[in-house]
């Protein structure tokens, strides 16, 4: 067979360790589809039902592994789908390549079907972009595109038209008028040195060892420095606070950790910034400063100098990777023996620990989300991986998901967009298919791409769904009356969807629970099951993801709500009332 520009494309792909694409065919990628055919042995094709779900499984493949993930869609509609899972990634920061068709390099301008232009679409989502005109750009822009991907941590893209796609791979159809000739690259990209400058490093050493209530804000820059964080909260007795991207950088259960921060935080968290003088901000860009204090001093070790310090004012700000400044600061820093400030946060987050499990009662009909999530938490391995969607689960994944062992969790970090959760689980699993791998997801974002379950059952991967289903989009139920309004349209009309029938319907495990003492057993048949399963759970559509200190401003907009006729205000009063008895009770 006649080499063409797709085999160049995908040769390159796999010379850059790439070994899986998530998309979807069209006739805008027929000869991209060829070069997956001609070179699968290499580079595995997975199809999946909807794009935007492909960009999803990219970036999950991303955050999992550390290494580039490519989605790939045809001209015109199959690109535009793909444009929020690619958001997704160019908001947490993760290397993504997407590869589009396009129409014809000799009908481009004329309006002709689904033309639009792809590389004028993704110009503010991506760090590179690039239409291939010419088969000789192969495969110098896949290097280019990959390298800036990995250097800028985001997306890049190359659209590939029709044509080219199956044009002669050494095809150089035009004349050489500049200086120039195609440039022959290498598929190799070298990090940049992760240790700060030594100059750096003691001037943030000074910083730290002058402070003396000090904390330590983790995000999931951090994630793998774990030991390194341990130890700097060790020598400097500082507790750890964790933004929900970077919950796996430490134990749950650590004496170290005051838990989350912000709405979905804890309460000792929030406490602990109130009183603190010092901040120690590691592979985080926070960007809910309301949650910081407001009169800290401040130091930051960020990878990218542009965003060292761009929260709030930082006076020590430090470029440089987390794990590898760490380890050079350790050495500098003075080892602290009053450990009372420490010791003081520890026995709040004993407390806070009470205060959550006396939520987890197996005895609440309707079922508590609480409980759900303490079951799932219970039964799962401890090198299990949890995706999760966004709205009130991701609370009760917060607060009820231990991180234990070497767990993981990932979800829309600063998107924070519906829907992620279950394409998340599909592209880890792929990359670890021997890891147990569980979406926990809402009614509302699974509704949205639920066909991606029948992927899972398709392509046979043991990926375990759980649906936290309250028949609403619970979140902006709370938001609208933390915001003083009574909710409206947020609660679907009717019983709750049974989604457990997609499962038993297409031969996976499927369950649906609608009773408290239904819910073991059937969370254990799933994770036990070898193949994909879905537990579908009626829960309490009334209870409340209270933040973990409640403002004045917060509790009147809430009464404001159910003075101003918030129609389901019995069965919430009454959820609150249970929910405060029994953490007097813990």
């Amino acid at each position: 067979m006649a080499r063409i520009a797709s085999d160049a494309l995908i040769e390159r792909l796999a010379d850059w360790g790439v070994d899986t694409v998530f998309g979807l065919p069209g006739d805008g990628i027929n000869g991209i589809m060829e070069g997956l055919r001609r070179h699968q042995d290499k580079v595995r094709f997975v199809l999946v039902h909807h794009e935007e779900a492909a960009a999803f499984m990219a970036t999950a493949h991303a955050k999992a592994t550390g290494k580039i993930g490519v989605c790939l869609a045809t001209s015109g509609p199959g690109g535009i789908h793909l444009l929020n899972g690619l958001y997704d990634a160019k908001l947490d920061h993760m290397p993504v390549l997407a590869i589009t068709g396009m129409q014809e390099t000799s009908i481009l301008g004329t309006g002709y079907q689904q033309e639009v232009a792809l590389d004028k679409l993704y110009e503010d989502v991506t760090e590179y972009d690039q239409m291939i005109y010419n088969p000789v750009q192969l495969p110098a822009v896949v290097d280019i595109a990959i390298r800036t991907a990995y250097a800028r941590r985001g997306v890049a893209h190359i659209t590939v038209p029709n044509d080219i796609q199956v044009a002669d791979a050494d095809a150089d159809p035009w004349q050489h008028v500049a200086p120039a000739a195609a440039p022959k690259t290498s598929a190799v990209y070298l990090s940049p040195p992760g240790r700060p400058r030594e100059e750096d490093l003691q001037r943030l050493a000074d910083f730290l060892n002058e402070g003396e209530k000090i904390a330590i804000l983790a995000g999931a820059g951090a994630l793998h420095a774990r030991e390194e964080l341990l130890a700097l909260a060790e020598t400097l007795a500082a507790p750890i606070v964790k933004t929900l991207p970077g919950k796996a950088a430490v134990p749950d259960d650590s004496p170290y950790t005051t838990g989350g921060i912000g709405l979905l935080g804890t309460k000792p968290s929030e406490e602990l910034m109130e009183e603190i003088d010092t901040l120690f901000m590691v592979g985080t860009n926070f960007p809910y400063t309301k949650h910081l204090p407001a009169e800290a001093r401040v130091a930051q070790i960020e990878t990218d100098p542009a965003r060292a310090g761009a929260r709030v004012a930082t006076e020590v700000p430090v470029v440089g990777d987390a794990r590898e400044g760490l380890r050079g600061l350790l050495p500098l820093l003075k080892r602290r023996s009053d450990t009372s400030f420490l010791d003081k946060y520890a026995k709040q987050m004993d407390s806070w620990r009470e205060n959550m499990a006396a939520l987890e009662n197996a005895s609440r009909d309707p079922i508590a989300p609480q409980y759900l999530m303490s079951v799932v938490n219970a039964a799962a391995a401890d090198d299990a991986i949890l995706t999760c969607d966004s709205g009130t689960i991701a609370t009760w994944a917060a607060r009820h998901w231990t991180i234990r062992g070497d767990r993981q969790f990932y979800l829309s970090g600063n998107l924070a967009t519906m829907a992620p959760g279950l394409p998340y689980a599909v592209g880890i699993q792929h990359a670890f298919p021997g890891r147990q791998v569980i979406a926990f997801v809402g009614d509302g974002g699974f509704a949205m791409l639920m066909a991606e379950f029948v992927t899972a059952i398709q392509h046979k991967l043991s990926v375990k769904v759980v649906v936290n289903n309250n028949n609403a989009l619970g979140q902006i139920l709370w938001e609208q009356m933390i915001l003083g309004y009574p909710e409206h349209g947020v609660r679907y009309p009717g019983s709750n969807v049974d989604y457990a029938a997609i499962a038993t319907a297409n031969g996976a495990y499927g369950v649906k629970v609608r009773q408290p003492n239904d819910l073991p057993g059937a969370i254990q048949q799933a994770l036990s099951f070898d193949g994909p399963a879905l537990v579908d759970v009626d829960v309490n559509p009334d209870e409340p993801p209270m933040p973990g200190k409640v403002e004045y401003e917060q509790a009147k907009k809430f009464a404001e709500a159910f003075l101003k006729g918030q129609p389901h205000r019995s069965t919430i009063a009454t959820t609150l009332f249970r929910d405060k008895i029994q953490q007097l009770r813990s």
